[in-house]
C-alpha cells in the first residue's frame, strides 16, 4: 500500500512541474487532461504527504521518549508519540479508502426488479415491502424513485415491481441487493398461527451508456397498447403504453406508467439497454474463474442474499454472516448497517486483488 502510495505521490509532484512548463502551459488540451490526473491522484497524495510527516513526528517522539531522562520530558514525549501513532494509524485507514478501485459504474442510476417467487400473496405481499424500504432508503438519501412497470396483486402487494432510482453514487450502493430475499412470518391471513416462508427475488441493474449496447432497430418489435387501470375509470383511452421486445435475446420491458406514449418508450428502452448490458456483465463473469469471483453480489437471482425473520425481529445477510435485530426500522429504510458492511468486504476484495 505505501509503495503504491508513494508511486503515486511522485507522479503527481511530476504533474505539477510538466504544468508549469511553457509549452505545456499554452497547450490546453494537454493541460486539461494533465489536470484531470492530477485531481484523480489528489487525495492520495494528500493522505500519503501527511502520512510521511506523520511518520517522521513519531520517530521524533520516540526518539525523545528514549533519551529523555527528566521525568516530565517523558511524560510529554509519551502523550505526543500516542497522539501521532492514533494519527498515523487514521491516515494508514483513509490511504487504504483512498486507494480503493472504485466501480466505473458506482455513480450509474439503477434499475430495481422485484419479483414475488415461492409463497403466493405473502410472496407478493413482502415484494410490496421490499419496494417500499428501497423508497424509504431512497428518500432518506435524496434520490428519485420512479415506477417504470408493475403488476399489482388484489391483496396489496405485487407481483412484479420495477422502478428506476436516481442519485449520486446510487449503483455503488444497492448493488449488492440483488438475489433472493427470504422472508418468515405469520401472514395475516393464518388462523392457526403457523409461520411461512417465502421468496422474493431483486435485481439491480445499472443503467447502461448508449456507447455499451449498440441497438439495432431491425432486433426490435415494439408494441403499441392501452394501459391498464383500477376499476375501468383510469384506462387510457388512447395507447400509450409500450413493449418493446429484444428479439435475438428476447429480452421485454413494457412501460405503462407514463401518459405519454413517447415516455413510456424511452423508459422501456432504458430497461431494455440495462438488461443488455447486464446480461453481458453475467457472461463476462462466468468466464472469469470461480476463486476471481466476489463474494458479495454476484446478481445470481437464486442465490439467497438475506432472510427477514419476523417472529425473532431478525435480519440476517448470508454473504457475510451479519445478523441484526429491529427488523421495522430496517424495513423503514435505515439500510446502511447492511449495506455499508458489504461495500467494506468488496473494497478489502479489491484492495487484496
Amino acid at each position: 500500500m505505501l509503495d503504491k502510495s508513494a508511486q503515486i505521490e511522485q507522479r503527481y509532484r511530476e504533474i505539477e512541474r510538466l504544468m508549469a512548463e511553457p509549452e505545456i502551459a499554452t497547450d490546453s488540451a494537454r493541460l486539461t487532461e494533465l489536470g484531470k490526473e492530477h485531481s484523480s491522484l489528489q487525495p492520495v497524495a494528500t493522505i500519503y504527504l501527511a502520512y510521511h510527516q506523520t511518520v517522521r513526528e513519531l520517530e521524533e517522539a520516540l526518539a525523545i521518549l528514549q533519551d529523555a531522562g527528566d521525568p516530565e520530558l517523558v511524560d510529554l514525549a509519551q502523550e505526543e508519540s500516542d497522539a501521532l501513532a492514533e494519527r498515523q494509524a487514521n491516515l494508514e485507514a483513509r490511504l487504504k479508502e483512498a486507494l480503493y478501485p472504485r466501480d466505473p459504474t458506482d455513480h450509474r442510476d439503477v434499475f430495481v426488479e422485484i419479483r414475488a417467487a415461492a409463497g403466493g400473496d405473502e410472496a407478493a405481499l413482502f415484494a410490496g415491502d421490499l419496494y417500499r424500504m428501497y423508497a424509504r432508503y431512497a428518500q432518506k438519501r435524496n434520490w428519485e424513485v420512479e415506477i417504470i412497470d408493475s403488476r399489482e396483486t388484489g391483496v396489496g402487494g405485487f407481483k412484479e415491481i420495477i422502478f428506476e432510482v436516481k442519485g449520486q453514487d446510487v449503483y455503488s450502493r444497492l448493488k449488492h441487493e440483488s438475489g433472493g430475499h427470504r422472508v418468515q412470518r405469520i401472514p395475516v391471513t393464518e388462523s392457526s398461527g403457523r409461520l411461512h416462508t417465502s421468496t422474493v427475488t431483486t435485481a439491480v441493474l445499472p443503467e447502461a451508456d448508449d456507447v455499451e449496447v449498440n441497438l439495432k432497430e431491425d432486433d426490435l418489435r415494439i408494441d403499441i397498447f392501452h394501459a391498464g387501470g383500477h376499476g375501468g375509470q383510469n384506462v387510457n383511452k388512447v395507447a400509450t403504453a409500450v413493449r418493446i421486445t429484444h428479439l435475438p435475446t428476447g429480452i421485454m420491458a413494457i412501460c405503462q406508467d407514463e401518459r405519454s406514449q413517447l415516455r413510456n418508450k424511452q423508459k422501456a428502452m432504458a430497461v431494455i439497454k440495462a438488461r443488455l448490458l447486464n446480461r453481458a456483465v453475467q457472461e463476462h463473469d462466468q468466464e472469469i474463474s470461480q476463486n476471481r469471483r466476489s463474494q458479495v453480489g454476484t446478481g445470481d437471482r437464486a442465490e439467497k442474499i438475506r432472510t427477514y425473520n419476523f417472529p425473532q425481529d431478525r435480519v440476517t445477510d448470508h454473504r457475510i454472516n451479519l445478523t441484526l435485530h429491529n427488523l421495522p426500522s430496517i424495513l423503514d429504510g435505515n439500510l446502511d448497517s447492511l449495506i455499508e458492511p458489504l461495500m467494506a468486504k468488496e473494497r478489502n476484495r479489491q484492495l487484496e486483488e
